[in-house]
């Protein structure tokens, strides 16, 4: 950080206001302008305060690998054009004697750690290098996204808007783990940009051509970076889709019969699609997920004594590799991602800020379970198609997410995709129990009062 940094950051600020502010005078709804206006200035917030930490707390990748790569990429091609191609060869093409910290090297083996470097490069030339200036760019990204994935949600239910909000626009860790130079930054703006386009490409059938060159981007993205996330979440919501078609119809015996068979159709055609990927899937196909699992297990703890080592922890249950074990710890696993670290758990500012919240999360949750029901709870998640596809896909999710991320730096970051869905699910399933309550309550027949006329007496 230096001068420059200072100097521009302010600048591009400005810059981002205004092009946000032209897109907000275009909604109508004085619910969406307030939101949204509220949301940028939470986002620009969170990647300053993102900013100061990777600057003077913990450097991290965001700017030892990233942003370090990506400055020295942009400096190479500005001393000679030729340079250019890298930004469309992959990293395994690289040429090493150019990396400036040869300790990066490996790093540049990984596709989607290049992806990032490039798109740092890209940055760095409307940017001019400042690093200040391309995490304002990657955050606006990022909110270009959840704010995508706001406005999906406010249609379904525009009456939940307050929580809506709260679950994906001001989530603490979102806010602050999605607005720096991150994969975690452009992986959340993807989901957000991919079930809009989704949904308005197979459900509402508007912007075909638009919404499919978004979809692509984004997919392309998501790919490269984290495909498992793509992996996770497309089934989930082309079931929410065929489902809410299904909704149209008006006999109720057809929805009946085609439920179930769309869904088993869905399911079984994902798993062939999977299956023939195995290849190009590489350690996220469906035969090598437990391998996988139990690889980043080991590695995890070979680094105990190492720097980070003090944020490893244990899941509370040993891994075998099977199918049959990844169901056997899948509650611990699950239970770790959303509602660890615990509070003594613990060793950085960053780490007790998302212990507190996993503790509010937890909390909710234990409400939800007493408020509705084990029975009631599992009928609405079976039943109602969005709580179905946010429940199943944060469940999934944070499955795969706690049983392979034995370190609390790495897990408050990983898990993010998953949090503003299952936070969602649950005021939707409460939303559900209150509604269900107060209709109760108001076709109940006022009991009619008769006057006690015992203690009158009637005179002549």
């Amino acid at each position: 950080m230096n001068h420059g940094d200072l100097i521009l950051a302010p600048v591009y600020i400005f810059l981002l206001y205004v092009f946000f502010y032209l897109i907000r005078n275009t909604y109508k709804d004085p619910i969406l302008k307030k939101y949204h206006r509220q949301a940028f200035w939470v986002k620009i917030i969170g990647c300053i305060a993102f900013f100061l930490y990777s600057a003077y707390l913990s450097p991290g990748d965001s700017i030892g690998l990233y942003q370090y790569e990506g400055n020295n990429l942009y400096q190479l091609i500005l001393k000679d054009a030729g340079n250019l191609e890298y930004l469309f060869k992959s990293g395994k093409n690289f040429n090493l004697l150019l990396v400036k910290n040869q300790s990066n090297t490996g790093y540049f083996a990984s596709p989607a750690n290049f992806m990032v470097v490039r798109i740092d490069t890209i940055l760095s030339f409307i940017t001019f290098g400042r690093y200040s200036a391309i995490s304002l760019l990657f955050a606006a990204i990022a909110f270009s996204g959840i704010w995508k994935l706001f406005l999906f949600f406010y249609e379904q239910f525009p009456t939940m808007h307050k929580k809506f909000a709260i679950a994906i626009l001001f989530f603490p860790t979102v806010v602050f783990w999605s607005s720096g130079v991150m994969k975690d930054t452009l992986c959340i703006a993807a989901v957000g940009w991919i079930t809009y386009s989704v949904y308005e490409i197979f459900y509402r059938k508007k912007n075909l051509i638009k919404n499919s060159i978004i979809l692509i981007i984004f997919s392309y993205l998501l790919i490269i970076i984290k495909v498992y996330i793509l992996l996770a979440y497309i089934p989930f919501f082309m079931l929410f889709i065929v489902l809410k078609n299904l909704q149209g119809l008006r006999r109720r015996f057809l929805k009946y019969m085609l439920a179930p068979a769309l869904i088993g159709l869905t399911i079984f055609a994902f798993t062939e699609v999977l299956s023939s990927y195995d290849k190009e899937l590489g350690s996220y196909a469906v035969n090598e997920i437990t391998n996988n699992i139990s690889y980043l297990n080991s590695a995890f703890a070979q680094k105990d004594g190492q720097q980070d080592a003090d944020s490893n922890f244990k899941l509370g249950a040993e891994f075998d590799g099977s199918y049959t074990g990844l169901i056997k710890i899948a509650p611990l696993a699950i239970a770790t991602t959303f509602f660890r670290p615990f509070i003594w758990e613990t060793h950085k500012i960053s780490q007790f800020i998302a212990a507190f919240e996993s503790l509010v999360l937890m909390f909710f949750t234990l409400f939800i379970i007493f408020k509705c029901g084990i029975k009631t709870l599992t009928k609405l998640i079976l039943t109602d198609p969005l709580i179905m596809y946010c429940f199943l896909f944060s469940i999934v999710f944070a499955l795969f997410v706690g049983a392979s991320t034995l370190n609390f730096g790495t897990l408050v970051r990983y898990k993010i995709p998953c949090l503003p869905f299952y936070t969602i699910a649950l005021f939707l399933i409460y939303e559900k129990v209150k509604e269900k309550s107060s209709k109760k309550s108001f076709s109940l027949p006022n009991p009619i009062v008769t006057p006690d006329i015992s203690h009158y007496q009637v005179t002549s």
